[in-house]
């Protein structure tokens, strides 16, 4: 699945499923953009990236803001020549049962994990144009499939990027340019260390493969996608959730 010679930009990269995408890809041969809020997290992977033989640089940014978004990526393509592969990885969480979810907790988590991936893909897209060739890849959730109590916002924002991603897919595919989608499931992050013991070993009742997922079975799957095996895949969402949804 080799990458050589492409250039991907990853949002949400300092730490998680980002950060291991962001390694898995150099990892293939692509050089990458990693983007976050945390500029000393993204300067540790990057030096990580580079001790490896690979190219990387590192943007600090805040997907909620539009304009970060726009001269970030502007900055990113200027330095690295282009942008041909985009993660749309951001996200959050504000956790409330829907009668008591307040309406900046809604739209923080709207703003970050949807309308972040419209404007990221907005700026990625003429290039990708002109070069003919392009892979977008955003990460959405086994909960914006199946839903989740007490995150009404979370489950929106992700089963919209599904619905971002087919929309995209049909948009594009005519200039071979893919959009897909990663549902992961119950994966070991940042995000979910926080959950209890408690809650942790009901949800692995609750896989078929009786584990948690690790970042590097999304990562795989995102080094599929942007490779040339997945030149006929479009408008999929592609499940890694140990079968906790089939």
């Amino acid at each position: 699945m080799s990458l050589s010679g492409h250039i991907a930009f990853i949002t949400g990269a300092s730490q998680g499923i980002g950060r291991t995408c962001a390694l898995r890809l150099a990892k293939e041969g692509a050089a990458v953009a990693v983007a976050a809020r945390n500029q000393e997290k993204l300067n540790e992977l990057v030096n990580e990236i580079t001790a490896g033989g690979g190219k990387a640089a590192a943007f600090p940014l805040d997907v909620a803001d539009e304009e970060q978004i726009k001269t970030t990526i502007k900055a990113a393509t200027d330095q690295l020549g282009k942008i041909d592969i985009l993660v749309n990885n951001a996200g959050i969480t504000r956790d409330q049962l829907v009668m008591r979810m307040k309406r900046p907790d809604w739209d923080a988590v709207l703003q970050t994990n949807l309308t972040s991936a419209y404007l990221c893909i907005q700026q990625v897209i003429p290039n990708m144009l002109r070069l003919r060739w392009g892979r977008i890849i955003n990460i959405s959730s086994v909960f914006g499939q199946m839903g989740q109590a007490g995150q009404a916002n979370y489950a929106a924002s992700k089963a919209g990027l599904i619905g971002l991603t087919k929309a995209i897919a049909r948009e594009v595919a005519s200039r071979n340019i893919t959009c897909n989608a990663i549902a992961p499931g119950f994966i070991e992050t940042a995000m979910t260390d926080v959950l209890s013991e408690e809650f942790k070993q009901s949800a692995v009742q609750q896989i078929p493969l009786g584990r948690v997922g690790k970042p590097e079975d999304v990562a795989g799957a995102v080094a599929f996608l942007a490779s040339d095996d997945a030149s006929y895949v479009t408008g999929h969402v592609l499940s890694v959730n140990g079968g906790m949804l089939m």
